[in-house]
């Protein structure tokens, strides 16, 4: 396994994460797996409070509570439960991220979090009031660094100026190459670690049949599997090669794999073991399915 820093933190992660999003909440097979994936060397795990209504966070804290020290802890906030649990608002003030990092804390069972997320945001939000919330968690202890998960680069850039995000989760794959226009050379200039999600873009470059995805042309939907199994030998899996052409930007701390499973556990334990695609490799993938850049957050 190998390790990168997080950002310009001290923090070192396992290049492969595990995203904790669809863990049963049955604790002894999401134990085992948390455990599992621990002994393989993956060290970063994500969550957040939204999933299951914190249930996420409980059952990985309660998981990995007697080896925290052994890994790194990423949660996220902003959206916030109704009291009738029949959905959740968009909340990133200041008041609410120092009042649900202790629900968080207290969930995930530690006195720290080494990575605390702002789940989403727009320009429309209070940024000011939500840097000084992270500040102020530093300088408390509670939290070591902290970031934003998001896609839009206008959104981006407004974190990039104004704050000390460590990094910043957004999706990214062969398919939706849309982080390539600006973003990963921005968070690449100022040593900002980029989180990838959707590595795999929901299995469609992998095993699941093309379906429409994030509004891109159909022929890319069937061309990416295609040039994925064309790189792909006998030596590599689709999941393989899907996963390492996103490891193979410099900006990228980490791809996180969604885990929810035995199988799905050992195809990202093969990701960590794989090999690094060359660079004709990498050229024969990009020009087989050309970028799509952003109409929207520019």
């Amino acid at each position: 396994m190998k390790y990168n820093s997080l950002g310009k933190t001290a923090i070192q992660i396992s290049e492969v994460g595990f995203g904790c999003m669809s863990l049963s909440t049955d604790q002894g097979s999401a134990s085992a797996l948390l455990h599992q994936a621990l002994d393989h060397g993956i060290t970063f795990f994500d969550t957040a409070d939204l999933y299951q209504k914190g249930e996420n966070e409980a059952v990985v804290g309660k998981a990995l509570k007697g080896q925290r020290a052994q890994v790194v802890l990423a949660t996220k906030v902003g959206n916030q439960w109704r009291p009738d649990g029949s959905g959740w608002d968009w909340n990133p003030t200041k008041s609410y991220i120092l009042q649900a990092v202790e629900q968080s804390l207290r969930r995930l069972q530690t006195d720290y979090l080494d990575l605390y997320q702002l789940h989403g945001g727009t320009l429309e939000d209070p940024v000011d009031e939500i840097i000084e919330a992270f500040e102020l968690l530093v300088q408390q202890g509670k939290i070591r660094s902290y970031g934003i998960s998001s896609i839009r680069p206008n959104v981006i850039r407004e974190y990039v100026s104004r704050s000390r995000i460590a990094s910043v989760m957004m999706q990214y794959s062969l398919l939706d190459r849309r982080p390539e226009e600006s973003c990963l050379s921005l968070l690449q200039e100022h040593q900002i670690g980029v989180l990838a999600r959707g590595s795999l873009a929901q299995g469609l470059l992998v095993n699941k049949p093309a379906t429409a995805y994030v509004q891109h042309p159909v022929e890319h939907v069937t061309r990416a599997p295609a040039a994925i199994r064309q790189v792909a030998d006998v030596t590599r899996t689709p999941a393989e090669v899907a996963a390492r052409f996103v490891m193979a930007q410099p900006a990228v701390s980490a791809a996180v794999l969604g885990i929810r499973t035995p199988e799905q556990l050992q195809q990202a334990i093969r990701i960590a073991d794989s090999q690094n695609l060359t660079s004709t490799e990498l050229n024969e993938l990009r020009e087989a399915v050309p970028a799509i850049f952003y109409e929207q957050h520019r």
